[in-house]
């Protein structure tokens, strides 16, 4: 019965849903007070059912119920429990589920804790996020039902998806749909100002929280799956701008220019209808990624789960919930006025430039993602790759960082350069001998070796905004942006050192032959038969040596999965401080030899290093503004209390 309450749960949630829209459409237009008083509980109820219903499922492919046809289809009784549990949504109807729980979750939050809005801009927002949660409850009752019933039940599953059998995947999901969906409440915030006409101030200091833990999850997200494709797939690259990897990146471009104008209008009243612009983007990129990921339309190691009729009711509402918004924006657009003036120098100006090259990156990245379908679609295939998003988008990216170097030194409305002259100078420097100094000592292309001075230009910069304060009274923001461009910085000197400085040997090679790769020389010792708990593999025995030092012993595996039956690569990395040692084991030819990929990366793991940091300094700021959010409640309560004792 547990498959017939989660599927109940889901239906009386989504009645609950609409409740929420009637509601809150009542108490928008005043009609109905007693209305509009249900939409709170609602949300709440609406969050626990949902969440029910995700639990259920999950305690269904906990016990490998092989009764419910999810189950049978993705999951297998000799799986580790982890990836039994993974399963739950590493296919399409389960993450579809977990898509639409996180939202209930954030909608039934922000109705318990959210006081700060005037009550029709909550009740529009919260009208916002159930009209868009009823889209998605329709698509998984009428088209992805999770809890189908199998009948008879299967005997045994059909397995989980081999590539997916990772921890990494078991928590990258889950980590980037945070963020996605995340971004869902940014636009229903966004709808719900454009309903009432209230972006102020105050809409974007309700507002931000939700897009920087957004952002935060999305920043971990991507740089989690960048890692597992690292690893996982045996091709040595960390990015390939494949069109998955492009989807989740969108969103991201999206969320970080909403961020920083979210904080313009919350500082200084500036930006309003840009923001909301923005927060209507942020959302439409999540929903655009969601189509290309579940369409059918895009061929992709990480397209899993696809089904061009479910693709086709995503579209549907797609086109529903942006074009309705963007509808919205434009017949409200001119009637919210566009708050406080600014200088061109001045903090605000340096943010509408990150604004710009942001949006300029995002048009690049999408236009290039886009394009083959396009063409395709008039029968000609075209490919869209490095060679094109590379120096693209490095023509608005390289500019951006060097405002990076100048913008969090001036001043809110108005500076002067002069001012900040010394600190802006001292950074460049530091950059221009970065970029002499490796020009002299090595040759490499233009492109990683203006990343590389730019990076050293940021990583001091990032700094700057620190000196001459006190640094234990500094606010969690500022600490957090310091970190948060510090990260740009470290993970763009992870990228510009992977791509000037990799060295890659592919040799054959008998047992006892050393190759060697960079400062490595490593030999193949033994290739043994080895197993593990749904699968058999042979492991390729290595001892690697760092310029003839102590001799370190790696394992790459070849593994051959049984459910579903299918060949995996497992490489084996060997991490220093200034790079990773990247072996792959391949095939054995007719002479007996072993094919041996090898790749020595130099600082490699900096490109992940940073995106970390970049989540970290997202963490504190965030962890700054609801502290500083709760004093500000605090202070207010106890100034009413005072004017309630006072006669």
């Amino acid at each position: 019965m547990i498959a017939e309450f989660g599927l109940a749960a889901l239906w009386l949630a989504a009645a609950l849903a609409l409740l929420q829209l009637v509601g809150a459409f009542a108490g928008v237009r005043g009609t109905s007070p007693e209305l509009a008083a249900v939409v709170r509980p609602a949300a709440v109820v609406q969050a626990v059912l949902t969440a029910l219903a995700f639990l259920m499922l999950i305690w269904l492919f906990a016990r490998t119920d092989l009764s419910v046809l999810l189950v049978a289809e993705n999951s297998h009784s000799e799986k580790p429990m982890i990836f039994k549990l993974a399963g739950a949504w590493g296919n399409h109807e389960g993450s579809m589920l977990m898509w639409v729980a996180i939202m209930a979750l954030s909608g039934g939050l922000i109705a318990l804790i959210e006081r700060r809005l005037p009550e029709r801009t909550l009740l529009a927002t919260l009208g916002a996020q159930a009209f868009v949660g009823l889209g998605f409850y329709a698509f998984l009752l009428f088209s992805s039902n999770p809890f189908t019933r199998l009948d008879p039940p299967a005997a045994e599953g059909a397995g989980l998806n081999p590539l997916l059998q990772d921890i990494g995947l078991a928590f990258h999901p889950p980590t980037l749909y945070l963020g996605y969906v995340g971004l869902s409440v940014a636009f229903s915030f966004a709808v719900g100002a454009l309903l009432t006409r209230n972006v102020t101030p105050e809409f974007a200091r309700v507002m931000r929280p939700w897009v920087l833990g957004a952002w935060i999850f999305l920043t971990l997200g991507i740089t989690a799956g960048s890692y597992w494709a690292y690893y996982e797939l045996g091709w040595g690259g960390w990015w390939f701008w494949d069109p998955v990897e492009n989807a989740s990146l969108m969103p991201w471009l999206a969320a970080t220019a909403l961020l920083h104008s979210a904080s313009v209008l919350a500082a200084r009243d500036a930006l309003r209808t840009w923001t909301v612009m923005l927060g209507v983007v942020a959302f439409s990129m999540s929903m655009i990624g969601t189509f290309l990921v579940r369409s059918g339309i895009l061929t992709s190691v990480h397209a899993f789960a696809v089904d061009p009729e479910r693709g086709t009711f995503i579209l549907a509402l797609l086109a529903i919930y942006i074009g309705g918004a963007l509808a919205l924006f434009a017949a409200r657009a001119n009637t919210i006025a566009e708050g406080e003036r600014f200088s061109p120098l001045s903090r605000e100006g340096a943010l509408v430039v990150n604004n710009v090259a942001l949006s300029a990156i995002l048009g690049v990245v999408l236009l290039g993602t886009l394009y083959p379908l396009l063409t395709e679609a008039f029968g000609v295939r075209v490919s869209v790759g490095p060679p094109y998003f590379n120096p693209v988008s490095a023509v608005f990216f390289l500019p951006m960082l060097l405002v990076l170097v100048v913008g969090p030194l001036l001043r809110w409305r108005r500076d002067s350069f002069s001012r900040v002259q010394r600190r802006v100078v001292f950074a460049v420097s530091v950059g221009l001998v970065v970029l002499f100094g490796v020009a002299v000592l090595a040759r490499i292309a233009i492109l990683p070796l203006l990343g590389m001075a730019l990076a050293a230009a940021v990583a001091v910069a990032a700094f700057a905004p620190l000196r001459g304060r006190s640094l234990r009274r500094l606010p969690l923001p500022i600490w957090g942006m310091a970190i948060a461009h510090f990260g740009v910085a470290v993970a763009l000197f992870g990228v510009a050192c992977d791509s000037a400085l990799t060295i890659e040997k592919l040799a054959a090679a008998n047992v006892g032959d050393s190759v060697t790769v960079g400062p490595w020389q490593v030999t193949l010792d033994s290739v043994e038969p080895v197993a593990g708990p749904n699968w058999t593999a042979l492991e390729g025995r290595m001892t690697a040596h760092y310029n003839g030092g102590e001799g370190h012993h790696i394992a790459p595996q070849a593994r051959n999965f049984w459910a579903p039956p299918q060949e995996t690569t497992e490489s084996a990395l060997l991490t220093r401080w200034n790079g990773q040692l990247y072996a792959v084991l391949g095939k054995e030819a007719k002479d007996g030899r072993w094919q041996v990929r090898l790749w020595w990366k130099p600082f490699v793991t900096w490109i992940w290093f940073g995106g970390v940091l970049i989540a970290l300094g997202g963490f504190l700021a965030l962890i700054g503004r609801v502290v500083g959010d709760l004093r500000q409640r605090e202070r207010r309560r106890l100034i009413a209390q005072r004017h309630e004792v006072a006669p």
